[in-house]
């Protein structure tokens, strides 16, 4: 099992930038895929970035391709989402999300993963 905390979100004005963190404890943080997810109110948790159990491979949500990037330091047992360019429609509550595995898959799917962060708040104000 692995433990989740976010860190890193707060309000920033339109084109700014954040980074998240996502600190995870427990078993060994290297041999699980990592994501990151959003939710707005009323709207579903989304997926937005994803990266593999060794980083070697990532994917992004369209919407913030570009502007987004998904990194690991398997090292620090910690994973980052850098956030440039934000704009207001990125507002949301952030998750992070583990999978168990060493496979070179990038998950999508809220259902693929099976251990969640409580979540940090992302504002961006116009």
């Amino acid at each position: 099992q692995v433990q989740l905390v976010e860190s890193g979100g707060g309000l920033v004005q339109a084109g700014g930038s954040l980074r998240l963190s996502c600190a995870a404890s427990g078993r060994t943080f290297s041999s699980y895929a990592m994501g990151w997810f959003r939710q707005a109110p009323g709207k579903e948790r989304e997926f937005v970035a994803g990266i593999s159990w060794i980083g070697g491979r990532t994917h992004y949500a369209d919407s913030v391709k570009g502007r987004f990037s998904i990194s690991r330091d398997n090292a620090k047992n910690t994973l980052y989402l850098q956030m440039n360019s934000l704009k207001p429609e990125d507002t949301a509550v952030y998750y992070c999300a583990a999978k168990p595995g060493t496979s070179m898959s990038v998950y999508t799917m809220r259902g693929s993963y099976d251990y969640w962060g409580q979540g940090t708040q992302v504002t961006v104000s116009s």
